[in-house]
Protein backbone atom coordinates (compact mmCIF):
# COMPACT_ATOMS: atom_id res chain seq x y z
CA UNK A 1 0.00 0.00 0.00
CA UNK A 2 3.09 2.15 0.90
CA UNK A 3 4.94 1.30 -1.83
CA UNK A 4 2.03 2.18 -4.54
CA UNK A 5 1.17 5.40 -2.91
CA UNK A 6 4.59 6.10 -3.06
CA UNK A 7 4.82 5.60 -6.86
CA UNK A 8 1.86 7.22 -7.32
CA UNK A 9 3.17 10.91 -5.92
CA UNK A 10 6.41 10.76 -7.51
CA UNK A 11 4.58 9.47 -10.82
CA UNK A 12 2.91 13.11 -10.01
CA UNK A 13 5.50 15.21 -9.54
CA UNK A 14 7.24 13.58 -12.97
CA UNK A 15 4.07 14.94 -14.12
CA UNK A 16 3.97 18.29 -12.79
CA UNK A 17 7.65 18.59 -13.83
CA UNK A 18 7.54 17.60 -17.41
CA UNK A 19 4.00 20.41 -17.64
CA UNK A 20 6.23 23.23 -16.53
CA UNK A 21 9.77 22.76 -17.74
CA UNK A 22 7.91 22.11 -21.41
CA UNK A 23 5.46 24.43 -21.77
CA UNK A 24 5.50 25.32 -25.54
CA UNK A 25 4.38 21.40 -25.65
CA UNK A 26 1.56 22.08 -23.60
Amino acid sequence: MMLALLLLSLATFAYLSYVLLKPEKF
